[in-house]
């Protein structure tokens, strides 16, 4: 008897329709009846559309269209929450920088939404890997899609219910530098299942936290959807600080309560709204300048197959190679037209779309490299310029990169501000008591005019900052002479070992009494500098009360306890303290100063608005500001005579201020004279006392001692 033939099941998969569509704008985009779609690639001979079920099969759709060089198709019935990505077909040439494979499912590079992480088995890489782990010229034919993200079809429309950003202007601005999972994953006040999350940091424990502090801005550390690294997951560890993008219109998925990829933007929407309502800007820090492919060793994941040669910089005469500015592995190509749109556009989709006020260029002298120099007047720079939408937020710059004359501190263009790393520096070097320090820290403490005042930039062109992510943190730095990295799984080769930093006479915890008071009070010394200089202060998150990481100073790769935020250990004294000076700060516009100091007299005052003095009282010499071993002065901050106009025109006006600073190891006797004309003054902030003083009256005139490393801080009025 013959046997019966199987049926097939019966395939249940959709079939759809493929209109021609519109090669404009980029990415998916959701019109109420279906999606458009569009990618760009110079390289390919054919754009596949791959459509994914709720049962993860694949549909493939060709799509026939290609207008200046974008290949598009609109697809009727889609919604949002669809998944997909795209196959690239073309050569396969890496010696001619040309790295295309169908076999491999990429990411739509304007995803505004992706699901899923990469899982390293060889398929996601476009190459064979050989015996060594070395790339083979030849290509991996294995299909990537059951190891790869996907992209997420999103809907555009959400209720702001009448947000608008606050709009504080920059010199009035405090950045609170933080991340998202690290500050809420162990916040007790919060519920369990909104810990590390947009959530979390818009659930109103946060919000009061922030506000009781003072801060004006939040700026976060990468929230642009990344990937962790195959090496650090090996290892049993991830990439915490997120500086690996390959999604730039996509919040990271995993930073939201729910899990569905398009949930990921209605909840970082809402944190943004929340942020606002309490007068909170919101600042992103944004990794433009390589991405997590990686060089030629990396993951075929989406720019990669797409068009390498127009993503990324390519060795001039191996192109088989990447230009690598960064340490990461590659460079994005900023002189591609394409790869600027993309940058462009992403910047204003976060503004637009996402109402975030401002962004820190991560890197930035690698956005700045037209050729191999950097460039100041590249075209990015000039895009931005002219731009209507961005011109007008908040952009701060790294201004350095790992490349030959990556140092860029003080030559970004009058729009931008600086992380200034030349404070850094100077303010750790004069508190830790080197040598010869007292002129410039003169300088970093009033904006820095040297690096800032040539181009037209003001005071607050200064990002001001003594600790940030990448580095220590502040009670690290007055608590270890040498980095502690042992946990990254290097052998501590990785991170800064030139921190200026000084332990005070134990490495890490000590029971030592004396060791312990003076680290306390190096961390008011370094407070009270970061908020009473000229420019924009930013504090480390947690740095207010006393976060450690165990002298790890490159915590990138520890998502774990070590980085999340121990809120049952503050350290109350410093949180207070910290709270009072960012009070005194905001009170004041004599610390906020829009215009350079003039060193003469304003308004009719008869004494300059700034004056340098000795501990004796006498003006300043270049005699005494050339002496190597001083490491005391007197700061003369006069209140009647602030350049500039408020915001309708009126004077602006201000108690004046002394401001006596001593790094020696002894204390100092400061003779106080009758500066500034003043009859008396009042003691406000003394850092050589844990809890504040009882206010103190002084006469013109008198003496007072300053104690060994510390700051004191008078007032001509009793209000202070």
């Amino acid at each position: 008897m013959a046997a019966s033939k199987r049926r097939r099941p019966a395939d249940t998969r959709v079939k759809y329709d493929v209109w021609p569509g519109q090669p404009f704008p980029l990415g998916a985009t959701y019109d109420g009846e279906g999606v458009n779609f569009s990618l760009f690639s110079e390289v390919a001979e054919r754009v596949e559309l791959c459509l994914f079920d709720d049962d993860g099969r694949e549909t493939c759709l060709r799509l026939e269209e290609s207008t200046a060089l974008c290949w598009h198709g609109y697809v009727p019935g889609l919604r949002p929450g669809q998944r997909y990505g795209f196959r690239v077909s073309g050569l396969w040439e890496p010696q001619q920088g040309i790295r295309c494979n169908r076999s491999k499912l990429l990411l739509d590079p304007y995803a505004k939404a992706i699901q899923g992480d990469v899982v390293y088995e060889p398929a996601v890489f476009g190459h064979v890997i050989g015996p060594d782990g070395s790339p083979l010229d030849a290509a991996n034919c294995d299909d990537s899609a059951p190891y790869v993200p996907r992209s997420v079809v999103t809907d555009p429309t959400f209720d702001w219910n009448g947000d608008t950003p606050p709009k504080r202007p920059l010199h009035d601005t405090i950045i609170y530098e933080m991340h998202v999972k690290g500050f809420t994953k162990r916040h007790p006040k919060l519920p369990p299942e909104i810990r590390g999350t947009y959530a979390g940091l818009a659930h109103p424990s946060s919000i009061q936290y922030l506000q009781e502090l003072g801060v004006t801005a939040v700026e976060l550390m990468p929230i642009h959807q990344f990937v962790h690294d195959g090496f650090l997951l090996g290892r049993g560890l991830r990439n915490y600080w997120g500086y690996n993008s390959i999604g730039y219109f996509a919040p990271h998925a995993d930073y939201a309560s729910r899990r569905g990829g398009v949930d990921a933007i209605t909840e970082f929407r809402e944190m943004v709204k929340t942020l606002h309502r309490a007068g909170l800007e919101v600042i992103l820090d944004v990794v433009y300048n390589h991405t997590a492919e990686g060089n030629e060793r990396g993951p075929t994941l989406c720019f990669r197959g797409i068009d390498n040669r127009a993503y990324y910089r390519l060795v001039h005469d191996r192109p088989e190679y990447y230009m690598d500015y960064t340490g990461t592995g590659n460079s994005l190509n900023m002189r591609h037209p394409h790869v600027l749109q993309l940058i462009m556009d992403s910047l204003r989709y976060w503004v637009l779309d996402m109402h975030v006020d401002g962004f820190r260029f991560d890197l930035a002298a690698t956005l700045a490299r037209e050729l191999h120099d950097v460039d100041r007047l590249s075209s990015f720079f000039d895009l931005i310029q002219q731009d209507a939408v961005l011109s007008r937020v908040k952009l701060i710059a790294e201004p350095w990169d790992v490349g030959e004359g990556g140092y860029q501190v003080g030559n970004f263009p009058p729009l931008w501000s600086e992380w200034n790393g030349k404070y850094r520096d100077s303010i750790r070097d004069y508190w830790r008591g080197a040598d010869g320090t007292l002129a410039e820290f003169g300088s970093r403490l009033t904006g820095s005019s040297d690096l800032y005042a040539g181009n037209g930039r003001r005071p607050y062109a200064s990002i001001n900052f003594v600790t940030a992510h990448d580095g220590f943190t502040l009670r690290d730095l007055v608590s270890y002479n040498d980095k502690h990295n042992e946990a990254n799984g290097d052998e501590n080769r990785d991170g800064e070992s030139h921190n200026r930093s000084w332990n005070h006479g134990a490495e890490g915890p000590t029971d030592d009494k004396a060791i312990n008071a003076l680290r306390e009070q190096q961390m008011r010394n370094f407070m009270a500098t970061l908020l009473l200089s000229q420019g924009v202060p930013m504090i480390l998150g947690g740095d207010e009360w006393g976060r450690t990481q165990q002298g790890n100073n490159n915590t990138y790769c520890q998502d774990n306890e070590l980085t999340w935020f121990d809120w049952e250990n503050q350290h109350a004294g410093l949180l207070a303290f910290t709270r009072k000076l960012i009070a005194l700060r905001k009170a004041h516009p004599t610390f906020m100063r829009r215009r350079w100091f003039q060193g003469r007299p304003l308004h009719g005052a008869g004494v300059e608005d700034i004056s340098w003095l000795t501990p004796k009282g006498a003006p300043m010499t270049d005699e005494d500001w050339g002496a190597g071993f001083a490491k005391s002065l007197m700061v003369f901050l006069n209140g009647a005579a602030i350049a500039g106009r408020g915001p309708r025109g009126e004077r602006i006006e201000d108690d004046s201020f002394l401001l006596l600073f001593n790094a020696h190891h002894e204390a100092v006797v400061f003779t106080l004279g009758l500066v500034g004309g003043k009859p008396r003054w009042y003691t406000c902030i003394d850092t050589s006392r844990p809890a504040p003083r009882r206010r103190k009256s002084l006469a013109g005139g008198d003496r007072i001692t300053v104690a060994a490393r510390s700051l004191l801080v008078l007032s001509d009025s009793e209000r202070c």
